[in-house]
């Protein structure tokens, strides 16, 4: 059974850098939001139940579901997040096993902005959590994504505290240091999980 560590943050923290610097060094990244693609492309039947409930404007012009519209809807109504995790947080859970059980490198990582929310925490051995402070997360969300604050803040909302992601990280990467720092606890931490999983085969 492959080792698998979760790198987890909140929105706008940097997942997706450090993420590369593991993949850099030969790991397996498997990633929950492209996973959550793959279950709403089109031809899967969890894109036709989403269709159905919020008509065929959820859909782009060439079927395919329009996320900015769909993540308007369900960051201004809790009932409608409520269903549409209900629907997809279980389909999503079976792809992330079926790609850590494929995983090949000296460890995997998945990477999920909602590891506990969904379960996926059961997935995995060890956390690893990437961090900074929620003016941060807001303003590198506007420089990458645009939209509005007011958005982001409700996703920010809708996410574990930062008190609580740090409470359950058995590691903590501070991305305000800069990319050598970032590079260099990258290294250490590689160096920590080959040994750990070496350690448990």
């Amino acid at each position: 059974m492959t080792f698998v560590v979760a790198l987890t943050g909140g929105i706008g923290s940097g997942k997706t850098a450090v993420s590369e610097r593991f993949e850099a060094l030969g790991i397996c990244v498997v990633d929950a939001d492209l996973a959550a693609r793959i279950v709403v492309a089109p031809g899967q039947l969890a894109l036709a139940k989403i269709a159905k409930r919020h008509g065929q404007g959820i859909l782009t012009s060439d079927g395919a579901l329009d996320r900015k519209r769909l993540r308007e809807i369900v960051f201004a109504d809790a009932r409608e997040r409520l269903w549409l995790e209900a629907l997809l947080h279980p389909l999503i859970g079976e792809q992330l096993g079926r790609q850590l059980s494929e995983a090949v490198s000296r460890y995997a990582m998945l990477v999920s902005p909602l590891l506990k929310e969904t379960g996926q925490v059961n997935l995995v051995d060890r956390v690893l959590v990437v961090d900074v402070p929620k003016r941060a997360q807001i303003e590198r969300t506007l420089a990458r994504d645009g939209g509005s604050e007011a958005t982001i803040r409700s996703i920010i909302e809708t996410q574990m505290s930062r008190s609580e992601r740090l409470a359950m990280a058995d590691d903590v990467i501070d991305n305000t240091a800069g990319f050598e720092h970032l590079d260099a606890e990258v290294k250490r931490l590689d160096s920590l999980y080959s040994n750990l999983a070496k350690s448990v085969h």
